[in-house]
Formats: C-alpha cells, sequence, structure tokens
C-alpha cells in the first residue's frame, strides 16, 4: 500500500505536469489534526482547472493515479437519470485503488472554486500555480463542531422521537421487520444521535465534533451510556427488537434530561409517561387482540 506521503507525491506531480491544472487542494479527514491516522482515510482532493470538459471527455487520464478497483462518477450518475448538473463547472472521479488508497477527486474551475472554497474549515492549500486560491485559517474541525440547540430544536427532536416510536412498535408487533427496522433507523436514530451530540457538546463547550455520524460516540460517552447506546443496535428477532427499543428509550430519557437542565429547557416528561405507557401495552398484545386498551 503507497503511503501518504507517495500518494501526495502523486497527485501534486500529477497537478504539476499538466498545464490544465492550475491549483490543487484537499479537505477531509487528512487535513484534521483531531483525527487519528489511519489506512482507510480517503485523499479528498480538488483539481482547479480551466475547464472541466477534457478531463470528462478522455476519462482514460486518471489511470495516472494507480490500478483501479472501482471507480464513481456522482455528476455523470445523476446526469443519466435526469438531474440537472452543470458538468462544465464541477466533476468528481472516486477511486479505489487495488493497493487499497482511495482518492476522492474533484475537478473545479475556477469560479466554482471562489464561490465554495472558504465554505469548509478542512481545507488545506496544497498547490497555486496562480495565485488564485483566497488566503484562508489553518484547517481545523471547526465547522463541524455540534452547535447548542435553541429550546425549539430540543422540543421537536424529543417531541419527535417518541411520536416515532409508535411506529416502531406497531412494525414489531405486526411482524413486519424491514419496516420496524427502519422506523427505528430512519425516525428514532436520528433523534437519539442528535441528543448525544447535545450532550457530549455541553461536556466540552460546544467546541468538539462527534464525528460523521457519530462515529467518535464510543470516545466521549461515559461507559454506561456507551453500553446502552451499542445496546439499541438489534438483530433481526423481534424479541431482541423490542428489548432494543426500551434501551434506546431509557437512553434518550437519561440523555435529555441531563441536557434540560444544562440548558434550562423543559423536558416532555407527560410525553415520556404516555408513550413508555403505550410502547409497553402494545408489546404485550396478544395477535388476536381487537383494541389496544
Amino acid at each position: 500500500m503507497r503511503t501518504e506521503k507517495e500518494m501526495l507525491d502523486l497527485i501534486l506531480d500529477v497537478a504539476k505536469n499538466d498545464k490544465r491544472i492550475r491549483a490543487v487542494y484537499m479537505n477531509g479527514s487528512r487535513t484534521n489534526p483531531n483525527v487519528p491516522k489511519d489506512i482507510f482515510q480517503d485523499f479528498d482532493i480538488v483539481y482547479v482547472v480551466k475547464e472541466t470538459e477534457p478531463f470528462i471527455h478522455n476519462a482514460q487520464w486518471i489511470s495516472v493515479f494507480g490500478e483501479l478497483l472501482m471507480v464513481q462518477e456522482p455528476e455523470k450518475m445523476d446526469k443519466e437519470i435526469g438531474e440537472t448538473v452543470d458538468l462544465s463547472q464541477n466533476y468528481g472521479y472516486l477511486m479505489l485503488f487495488s493497493d487499497g488508497n482511495r482518492i476522492d477527486l474533484h475537478i473545479q474551475t475556477k469560479d466554482y472554486m471562489l464561490r465554495t472554497y472558504k465554505g469548509d474549515s478542512l481545507t488545506m492549500p496544497l498547490l497555486d500555480k496562480d495565485d488564485c486560491l483566497p488566503p484562508i485559517p489553518n484547517a481545523s474541525d471547526k465547522d463541524y463542531w455540534i452547535t447548542m440547540p435553541i429550546e425549539a430544536e430540543y422540543f421537536s427532536a424529543c417531541n419527535d422521537f417518541w411520536w416515532c416510536t409508535q411506529n416502531v412498535a406497531k412494525g414489531i408487533w405486526r411482524e413486519e421487520l424491514p419496516y420496524a427496522k427502519e422506523m427505528f433507523e430512519a425516525a428514532i436514530r436520528p433523534r437519539i444521535n442528535q441528543l448525544v451530540s447535545w450532550w457530549i457538546g455541553i461536556q466540552h463547550d460546544f467546541q468538539i465534533s462527534p464525528g460523521k455520524m457519530g462515529k467518535y460516540f464510543e470516545n466521549y460517552l461515559p461507559k454506561p451510556y456507551w453500553d446502552m447506546y451499542r445496546s439499541t443496535y438489534a438483530n433481526g428477532e423481534y424479541e431482541e427488537t423490542w428489548e432494543a427499543l426500551f434501551v434506546a428509550c431509557e437512553l434518550f430519557r437519561l440523555i435529555a434530561i441531563e441536557v434540560s437542565e444544562s440548558l434550562s429547557f423543559k423536558y416532555l416528561y407527560e410525553e415520556d409517561r404516555n408513550m413508555t405507557r403505550y410502547l409497553k401495552r402494545v408489546r404485550e398484545l396478544p395477535k388476536e387482540a381487537v383494541d389496544i386498551f
């Protein structure tokens, strides 16, 4: 597997030797000083070019980066399914190589770069032939820090969590596993993650990032809370899905109350009590039931 230095040298050599490429910058985890390095980190690279068309018309040029296992061209796919995409401004090649390295390469015009360059605090300039890259601070994950919620956001998250638990319960009772699982992961998991993120933010004065999709939760949650969070991931058995749902409720309650106390928000105790009672009743319902209560 080529080293980080070998990959960056290659990326820059390609740019230096191609007159069409006028600048290079990088963002993503490799520019984040707070992220531990590992072999799976992508190289998120942008080439600023005079025009994108030559880099799209003959895609064979990307072979210079190595032997490909797979490539994805998101803008091309979007255009082919009928979406409105301006390929003349920005185009991406997501490349996975046979040695395990991955480059997410975007080709951008100078005009497009000027509109987007300052939009990510993890941006780091690598090469600038024409002094066209605007000055920016050193790369940091500041743009990804958890933001303190207002009470309306907190209320919405709590209300939505308790409301959507009924759909999970209904799916389990009906033995509609795909529905129950989707409602859990798509509806109530985001609310759990939202509250966990706010809880972590409070502990760190809202100057921290929990990582994409909460991937660093384990680093910041106390072990009892992390063990509960892990237990919210159930297998394909209905009884274990019930257990995961009730653990999710318990964890949400603990975290939400602590957040409410720290930020002087009002927790929805009545909704919690009512929905907990409802969930317990649905769990006990026989299959021949003709009413819930």
